[in-house]
């Protein structure tokens, strides 16, 4: 592969064959995969709350409905 430096990018390079723009930077690219592991993890910890949360509601409408029963029977 042949690259071009980027001008005023100590880091960066473009390669000729693809036109990308590729970062040399090993430091700043395991910063870069460590916020992506990190927002990857608290979209799963969303998620797995969000869950939690709908089954909650789920419980409660059935005590609701439970209630309501108990409600009209007396």
């Amino acid at each position: 592969m042949e690259y071009l430096k980027v001008i005023g990018h100590e880091a960066l390079v473009r390669d000729r064959s693809s036109g990308a723009i590729i970062n040399t930077n090993k430091a700043e690219y395991e910063e870069y995969m460590e916020r992506v592991r990190a927002a990857e993890e608290r979209e799963t910890i969303i998620s797995k709350h969000s869950e939690e949360i709908n089954n909650i509601k789920n419980d409660l409408s059935e005590i609701k409905q439970y209630l309501l029963q108990i409600i009209n029977k007396g």
